[in-house]
C-alpha cells in the first residue's frame, strides 16, 4: 500500500513498542504501520512475538478459536490449521541475536524487503539492551571484579541499531532506553552524547535530527537538551510512573520538509489524565497468596492469615501517635477477615468491566469484552514472615497514602537483612497505591514481589502477571508465553503499548503526507 509504512522492530522484547505501532488505527479505520521484522533473541519473548504476529493477520487480531482458549490448555495447533499465516508470522518475528553475523544476514534481507515494499516509507523502532546503563545495573556491576562498561558487550549493541539505520535510511526512528543513560559515562564521556553523535551523524554527515516527544518550552526545531528526551509515562495516561528515554530521529531531508510546511508540527505526544493502579486492578478477580512450604488449601490459608494479622496487630504500638491509625485499621481488617470469604489462588474468569474512573480511551485499548477467559492471573507463594510485612505495608499505604520505609516497620516485622537499617533499601517493601500510578514495573518483579505489593491488605500478595501487564497497558488478550518467571520478565522489559500508540500517531501525523513512496538516493 502506498499509504503504508514498513516497520523494523529491533531488540523487540515481547512486542510492546511494536504493538503500539501495529495496532494504531487512523480515523478511517486503516492501520498505516506494517511490521516487516520483529527481532528478539530470548526464546520466550520471541514465542510471544510470533503468536502476536500470527494474531494480527486476522480481524481484530483474533484467530479462529482465540477467544475460547482456556489458560489451562495448550494453544491450538495453528501451524497445521493455518500454515500460511503461521509461516508469515515466523518470517516477521524472528529469533535473532543482533550483533552477530548470522543475525545481520537476516536483518539485511528484511531491509531489502522493506525497501522493495515500502520504498522511503520505513521506520526503525526498538530498544537496545539497557542493563549496563541502568542505575541498578551499574550498582550491581560495580561489585564485579574487573568490570568496566567499555568491556560489556551490551554497551555497544546500539551500534547494530545504527548499522541498520545506515543501511536502510528510514524516514524516522524511535529508540527507547533507560533514564540511567543520562548519567552513564564511558571513559569520562557521557554515554548519551556518544549515542546521540552516532545516531545523528552517521559517519561524518548529519543524517538525522533528534526530536523530543514531550520537551519543556522550546522552539519548534530547537536544540533539545538530554533531559528533554525523558518521557514520564504517567503524564500520558499510563497507570505507571515509568520514566524512559524516547529518542525520535527524523532524517534531515524529512525534517527540512517539515520546517518548510506551514502548520506542520514536530511529532509530539499529548498530556493525558492520570490513571491509577487501583482503578486498573478493581475489575480483576480478587485472589489470595499461595503459602511457601505449606499446604495450599483454604483452611491453611485462613489459619495463616489469622496468625499474620494478629502478629501485625501485636507488633504495632498502640500508643504511638504516628502508627496508631495504622494499628486501628489493621485491627478493623483483622475483624473483617472471615473464613467464609473464599479467595482462589487463580481465576480465569473476567466477568467485570473496568469502572469509569479509568479513562475511556485506556479502557477501550485494554479491555476485550469477547474474551471468555483471563490469562496470567495467578498468584505466587510467599513465606508467612513476608505476608506479615505485606499486610503491614498495605495497611500503612491504605492509611497514609504511601509505602512505609524501613524505620517505620515494627522491629518484630523487620527482615534479617544486614543492610535493612543502612538506608540503602529503605523502601524494599513497596505497595502499589490505589489512587496513584504504580511504580515502575521492571524485570525484577520476576524475582520476588516485595516491590509490587497489591493495594488490598485482605488479598495480601504481590501482583500477578496480568496485573503487571495492565500497569504496562497490554491489552487483556495479549498472551505471554513461557514459564511464569519468564512472563514477568517480558512484562517488566516492555514499552507500554498505550504509550507506543501515542508515539505512532504522532509520527503518522507528521510523516503521512511528507514521505514519498519512491526510493531516494540515500547512500551515505
Amino acid at each position: 500500500m502506498e499509504s503504508e509504512f514498513g516497520i523494523l522492530d529491533l531488540f523487540a522484547g515481547p512486542g510492546g513498542l511494536g504493538e503500539g505501532f501495529a495496532g494504531y488505527q487512523t480515523s478511517d479505520g486503516s492501520r498505516p504501520f506494517r511490521i516487516q521484522l520483529s527481532a528478539e533473541y530470548e526464546p520466550n519473548a520471541w514465542r510471544t512475538l510470533r503468536l502476536r504476529a500470527f494474531a494480527r493477520q486476522f480481524e481484530d487480531f483474533r484467530p479462529p478459536g482465540y477467544s475460547a482458549i482456556r489458560p489451562t490448555n495448550a494453544l491450538p495447533d495453528w501451524a497445521s490449521s493455518h500454515p500460511r499465516e503461521w509461516k508469515l508470522a515466523g518470517e516477521e518475528a524472528q529469533q535473532l541475536k543482533l550483533g552477530e553475523p548470522a543475525a545481520a544476514v537476516a536483518v539485511d534481507k528484511a531491509i531489502k524487503a522493506a525497501k522493495t515494499q515500502h520504498g522511503d516509507r520505513t521506520i526503525v523502532i526498538g530498544g537496545p539492551p539497557c542493563q549496563a546503563y541502568s542505575l541498578v545495573g551499574r550498582s550491581r556491576n560495580a561489585g564485579k571484579e574487573g568490570y568496566t562498561l567499555a568491556n560489556d558487550e551490551k554497551t555497544f549493541l546500539f551500534r547494530e541499531y545504527v548499522r541498520v539505520l545506515k543501511k536502510l535510511r528510514p524516514a524516522a526512528f524511535i529508540m527507547e532506553n533507560v533514564s540511567g543513560l543520562l548519567s552513564a559515562k564511558l571513559d569520562s564521556e557521557p554515554v548519551f552524547d556518544l549515542i546521540r553523535n552516532e545516531l545523528t551523524r552517521m559517519g561524518g554527515t548529519r543524517a538525522y535530527e533528534l526530536v523530543a516527544l514531550d520537551p519543556g518550552p522550546t522552539n519548534l526545531f530547537g536544540e533539545f537538551g538530554p533531559a528533554d528526551f525523558l518521557v514520564k509515562a504517567e503524564a500520558h495516561g499510563v497507570p505507571q510512573a515509568r520514566h524512559r528515554l524516547l529518542l525520535v530521529g527524523l532524517r534531515m531531508d524529512v525534517a527540512a520538509e517539515l520546517r518548510a510546511k506551514e502548520g506542520v508540527n514536530l511529532p509530539r505526544i499529548p498530556r493525558l489524565p492520570e490513571a491509577s493502579a487501583g482503578h486498573m486492578l478493581d475489575s480483576l478477580p480478587r485472589l489470595r497468596s499461595g503459602l511457601s512450604m505449606r499446604e495450599q488449601d483454604d483452611d491453611e490459608w485462613h489459619k495463616v492469615m489469622r496468625t499474620v494479622m494478629s502478629n501485625v496487630c501485636r507488633a504495632l504500638p498502640k500508643r504511638n501517635n504516628g502508627q496508631r491509625p495504622v494499628a486501628e485499621r489493621a485491627r478493623e481488617l483483622r475483624n473483617l477477615h472471615r473464613e467464609s470469604d473464599l479467595l482462589e489462588r487463580s481465576s480465569h474468569r473476567l466477568n467485570k468491566r473496568m469502572g469509569t474512573k479509568v479513562p475511556k480511551d485506556l479502557r477501550t485499548f485494554i479491555e476485550r469484552p469477547d474474551m471468555r477467559h483471563l490469562f496470567g492471573h495467578e498468584t505466587r507463594s510467599h513465606m508467612q514472615e513476608d505476608l506479615e510485612r505485606y499486610f503491614f505495608a498495605s495497611v500503612h499505604a491504605l492509611v497514609k497514602q504511601r509505602s512505609p520505609i524501613a524505620s517505620e516497620f515494627p522491629p518484630e516485622l523487620a527482615p534479617a537483612h544486614a543492610n535493612w537499617n543502612s538506608g540503602s533499601f529503605a523502601d524494599r517493601f513497596r505497595v502499589q497505591l490505589r489512587d496513584r500510578p504504580s511504580s515502575t514495573i521492571t524485570s525484577h518483579i520476576s524475582k520476588d514481589g516485595h516491590f509490587f505489593i497489591h493495594p488490598d491488605p485482605l488479598q495480601c500478595r504481590s501482583l500477578t502477571v496480568r496485573e503487571a501487564a495492565r500497569m504496562q497497558t497490554f491489552p487483556d488478550d495479549y498472551l505471554f508465553l513461557g514459564p511464569r518467571t519468564a512472563q514477568y520478565v517480558q512484562v517488566g522489559n516492555a514499552v507500554p503499548p498505550y504509550l507506543a500508540r501515542q508515539v505512532a500517531k504522532s509520527l503518522h501525523d507528521a510523516l503521512a503526507d511528507n514521505s514519498s513512496p519512491k526510493n531516494r538516493d540515500l547512500r551515505p
